[in-house]
């Protein structure tokens, strides 16, 4: 598909605490990227009354919603998507303001409800995490909202004025907070979960977390573990973790907090309230973990435009898609790829009995083999490393810290060097050294047989000994240039992967011999 069709899309979420925007770039059902991204704390909700905004919030709203538009013309925006949530919802002067935003700024501001709040953060979760069943917690700073996914879609929600901002206002009395201070905020937390007549339902359920509180949580969190990814997609975030956070909170005041390793400076005061919401909801529904999703509300919002040609604005299989949208956002070589990945899903499979992987193993391998050269659109010297630096800082939708980590280090090793974990092992688990030996020699052997990137080989077939190993190429031509550079470059790790020695041949005559097969390599 042409890059020409691409088009330019801004989403503009005002809430109560933060004014964000996010710029992307978007061929419809295809591929996106992030280009740009704007944050501007504007505490909307500070100093509301019965009467509504405060004269001083609605200044700085629309100071920033200007700004923001300004933004959006200079760069050609051909989509802008504006919405604004709790703190607008709320206020008595909501309409007026909106009216303002219109005239004044030429933004059409969308208000959502509570639970289309609920529902557009739960579609950006959904198209990050591939939730199936269970739960989605999005704390902002005005309102909080719980959502039951059933089945892959949404299935209700609801908000409760649980915001990380609306709970310090009510609740900070004293810096550090006192111990009765937590009391009255969990007492309130609790009396507001309860309200939500099938919150039971959920209990033991799988839980996904969104907004700026979780993610600063889980940020804090990679800083203690000295985490090697630029990415929160699929991060664990336990109940542990977010009680020792807590614990951190509780002993320092909020100007000793912007000292802590991953916390947003503007957030050191809010932090604390919105933490404990997490911690209360967790033990509600008697879980000891929920998954981080880099996805929320304006993802959502996004989605439902990008998707808009799908009955429901949800991908069916987000792992999978996550994958093309990177390897499609950096122009990878569509044949050769996919030859390579036929090519190790051959070996992969003909190899089981010596490396006893499953599905699981092939996914990863199969990712991999559709992003190893991505890193050619920075440069072809090193290009295997950029390949790598891309897959970490971009991340991959659906797929786990230690799933990220394993295909940029397959990418990483699937033309040189010998496969190592080192830098990576607080996000790998044990076995993971052998596994990416033994993947990485799988790659590099497929990269190496489609060397002449024309698809020369047709096939391979494996066969062994307890000390050898036999690799039979099957093709139209003499496979040559193949030979050549697999037996330099790739029979070394492949030997010292499978702990046997390699003989290479192919069953295709030599244009010029005399008719035989060809003889070992």
């Amino acid at each position: 598909m042409s890059q020409d069709s691409r088009s330019r899309v801004a989403v503009i979420d005002l809430g109560s605490n933060t004014a964000r925007l996010i710029a992307l770039s978007a061929i419809p059902g295809f591929s996106f990227r992030l280009e740009d991204e704007i944050r501007e704390v504007v505490r909307l909700r500070q100093g509301m009354t019965d009467e509504g905004l405060s004269d001083g919030a609605m200044a700085r709203g629309l100071s920033t919603l200007r700004l923001f538009k300004r933004f959006c013309d200079s760069t050609e925006t051909d989509v802008v998507l504006a919405t604004a949530t709790s703190a607008v919802r709320d206020a008595a002067n909501g309409p007026d303001f909106v009216r303002r935003v219109r005239s004044e700024v030429g933004l059409e501001l969308r208000v959502l409800d509570g639970e289309r709040e609920a529902y557009f953060g739960a579609i950006g979760a959904l198209n990050d995490s591939g939730l199936r069943n269970g739960a989605i917690l999005d704390i902002g700073g005005g309102s909080a909202q719980v959502s039951e996914i059933e089945d892959g879609q949404f299935k209700r929600g609801v908000t409760r004025p649980l915001g990380a901002l609306a709970l310090a206002e009510r609740f900070a009395t004293s810096d550090p907070p006192k111990k009765a201070d937590l009391r009255l905020l969990e007492a309130e937390i609790e009396r507001q979960l309860e309200s939500i007549e099938w919150l039971d339902q959920l209990r033991d359920t799988a839980l996904v977390g969104i907004g700026g509180t979780i993610r600063n949580l889980a940020k804090i969190e990679t800083e203690r573990r000295q985490s090697p990814l630029h990415t929160l997609h699929g991060f664990e975030l336990t109940r542990a973790s977010v009680e020792e956070s807590i614990a951190l909170f509780r002993r320092m005041p909020v100007k000793e907090r912007q000292n802590i390793p991953g916390l947003s400076t503007d957030r050191c005061d809010i932090i604390f309230q919105g933490s404990l919401v997490v911690r209360v909801v967790m033990q509600t529904l008697g879980i000891d973990s929920l998954a981080v999703s880099t996805g929320g509300l304006r993802e959502g919002i996004f989605c439902e435009h990008f998707w808009q040609h799908l009955p429901y604005p949800v991908i069916p299989d987000v792992r999978r898609f996550s994958v093309l949208n990177v390897a499609r956002n950096y122009r990878y070589q569509k044949q050769h790829a996919n030859h390579v990945r036929f090519l190790a899903g051959r070996l992969f499979e003909q190899l089981v009995p010596l490396h006893g992987y499953g599905p699981a193993e092939r996914e990863l391998l199969d990712a991999a083999a559709l992003l190893h050269d991505l890193g050619t659109v920075v440069a072809y010297d090193g290009h295997h490393k950029h390949s790598q630096t891309l897959i970490l800082y971009n991340g991959l939708a659906g797929f786990s810290p230690r799933e990220i980590a394993l295909i940029a280090l397959l990418t990483r090793f699937h033309r040189k060097g010998t496969p190592d974990i080192c830098g990576y092992e607080a996000v790998l688990d044990d076995g993971d050294a052998i596994l990416l030996q033994r993947l990485a020699a799988v790659l590099r052997l497929a990269e190496y047989l489609e060397r002449g990137r024309n698809a020369a080989i047709n096939d391979v077939t494996v066969s062994w000994t307890d000390d050898y190993l036999r690799l039979t190429l099957i093709a139209d031509e003499h496979p040559a240039v193949e030979l050549w550079d697999t037996e330099r470059k790739a029979l070394p790790v492949v030997e010292a992967a499978f702990g046997r020695q390699v003989t290479l041949d192919s069953i295709t005559v030599h244009s010029e011999g005399s008719g035989e097969r060809s003889g070992d390599s």
